[in-house]
């Protein structure tokens, strides 16, 4: 599951949802003239500088498949979140230096493979939040807000060619459009802020291996993730097989 929802934010919200910006044309009132390579340079810092973001979307891998992450995280790595794929969904949570993941069966199920005692461990730990520490939860970057972001600037190169569509909104924000047609088909749809911060508030992908969809949300607002109680708890440690 690491693998699948990486998958989905390097796709959807990664270099293929900033690729690129030059172009001019478009209504733009909002960034008074500013050319689109500018604009989206602003939202990208906009955006990785805010204190904490929502980010959910969905991504469609080659096979099929569709991934669905809905994550709220911040500077000091708590966050809350919820992801889906292959027929699973897990909860996970991060306070502090501990991570929290709670799947359904069929989470457990796709996790273990079939391993030998895999039926004793999914009763054990379903419904329940199974913790670990910081680094050895195999959800590494989940709760990462810079890493989740990094992707958005990690391919400088590809920023040409991108133009100005016009105004719209986005869940009632005004957003201006930038978007970008690939050589291999593909059509990369980006919505810039008009007002406030120019944030990056949604990216959409259509067309090409992984069409998908990320927005982004609740800027700054506080992350509400605390310790689940201990009775719903288990420590790997104490599983039996």
């Amino acid at each position: 599951m690491k693998k699948v929802v990486l998958v989905a934010v390097s796709v959807s919200l990664g270099a293929v949802a900033l690729a690129g910006c030059g172009g001019n044309g478009g209504s733009d009132d909002a960034f008074d003239g500013k050319s689109a390579d500018t604009i989206a340079a602003d939202a990208v810092k906009a955006t990785r500088d805010a204190e904490s973001v929502r980010i959910a979307g969905t991504a469609r891998q080659p096979g099929g498949n569709e991934i669905g992450l809905d994550f709220h995280v911040d500077e000091q790595d708590r966050c809350k979140g919820t992801m889906t794929g292959q027929g699973a969904k897990a909860d996970v949570l991060q306070v502090e230096q501990s991570v929290y993941v709670r799947g359904d069966e069929k989470f457990w199920q796709n996790s273990l493979k079939g391993k030998p005692g895999t039926d004793a461990v999914v009763k054990q730990v379903q419904g329940k939040w199974v913790q670990s520490e910081q680094g050895k939860s195999g959800m590494e970057g989940m709760c990462d807000k810079q890493a989740f972001l990094a992707a958005m600037d990690s391919d400088k190169s590809e920023r040409k060619g991108m133009k100005k569509g016009d105004t719209t909104e986005v869940d009632g924000q005004p957003a201006l459009i930038l978007e970008k047609k690939q050589a291999n088909g593909e059509k990369i749809t980006m919505y810039v802020a008009t007002e406030g911060k120019p944030y990056v508030l949604k990216t959409v992908t259509e067309g090409g291996d992984a069409p998908g969809e990320v927005v982004l949300s609740d800027f700054n607002k506080k992350v509400d993730a605390r310790k689940p109680a201990a009775d719903e708890v288990v420590d790997p440690k104490e599983i039996t097989v």
